[in-house]
């Protein structure tokens, strides 16, 4: 995807935009985002800026309105074809992505631009980081050194509490997460009502339904209505992830609630040790066996460069 090429090929489901030909399709949309309020929703380490958002995100937000309205539009036919009274269910918007790839920074921001669109103000957004074991229940299965893949997470609560959101429940609880105790917090709920569109971030929302027997033939990608994978090379991504780590060893590790305030004491050469331990160990892997295989089943691909911006967008077409 190089200069300002749309790439078309008759034999592949998805059509491929460098980032001039993706900019086009949002020229006539105002930007309804001031750089004080992305600097509310940008991750640690992500540099986007507002062009970016112009150019990559603001599109992208106008995709995803078409889609909720032509949504829309096929419940209203659904509903008359079936005499039917009930309400729309949320639309739900799947955000996929690695460790420290910017999908956070991604999913706060298509909550603030989604709900600015007049089509649908209510616009909510949760992570699945609420849905992992508590550590007690970790440790207790031996599964700590894998927090984050797939059977670290209560995918049952999960996917019961996606059901519930499609099926059109007026209030749907989730748990809540915290990332300074590196645990679930006690009694936490996190209360979605009813939302026109809730997106829902997480390693792993793209990931099928498990063909062994005795599992659930149904996984939480079934229910997402659209999804976006942010993408980039896994040396890329390794690099952010370390230089994520050294920031926060100045920061939020310095913290006496932090659940890693031993690294706050380790020198540079120390951190950068542990943070690729790390990587090798648990997210790199991670990333191998679990969230890169589920990006050919997303809808859109976000592809990131060197510098953490966009130089891409790959779209399934319809």
């Amino acid at each position: 995807m190089n200069g300002s090429r749309l790439a078309r090929d008759a034999s592949s489901p998805f059509v491929d935009f460098d980032r001039p030909s993706w900019a086009r399709l949002g020229t006539s949309t105002p930007l309804p985002l001031t750089a004080e309020e992305l600097d509310q929703v940008r991750s640690l380490g992500d540099e986007v800026d507002l062009d970016e958002v112009r150019e990559v995100y603001l599109p992208l937000s106008r995709l995803l309105t078409l889609h909720v309205q032509e949504g829309g539009r096929l419940y209203r036919a659904y509903r008359t074809f079936l005499g039917a009274q009930n309400a729309r269910t949320p639309f739900v918007i799947g955000v996929a992505g690695s460790v420290s790839v910017g999908k956070s920074t991604t999913a706060r921001l298509l909550r603030l631009l989604l709900a600015r669109w007049p089509q649908h103000p209510r616009v909510e957004l949760v992570t699945t980081d609420g849905f992992l074991h508590p550590n007690a229940e970790l440790a207790r299965r031996d599964l700590m050194a894998r927090k984050g893949f797939p059977e670290s997470y209560d995918r049952r609560a999960l996917l019961r509490f996606v059901t519930e959101v499609k099926a059109g429940r007026a209030e749907v609880t989730a748990p809540l997460y915290s990332h300074l105790v590196y645990d679930i917090v006690p009694d936490g709920r996190l209360t979605v009502h009813r939302p026109d569109i809730l997106l829902l971030e997480g390693l792993n929302v793209l990931q099928p339904a498990s063909s062994l027997p005795g599992r659930a033939a149904l996984a939480v990608s079934d229910f997402i209505d659209f999804s976006v994978y942010v993408d980039a090379a896994t040396d890329d991504i390794r690099r952010w992830y370390v230089e994520r780590f050294l920031r926060l060893r100045e920061t939020a590790f310095r913290n006496p609630d932090s659940y890693f305030r031993r690294y706050a004491q380790l020198d540079e050469a120390e951190a950068v040790a542990r943070a690729l331990s790390i990587w090798a160990e648990i997210n790199g892997p991670n990333l191998e066996r679990n969230i890169l295989p589920t990006r050919g089943r997303a809808s859109l691909v976000l592809r990131k460069g060197p510098d953490h911006s966009v130089t891409g967008v790959r779209l399934r077409k319809v």
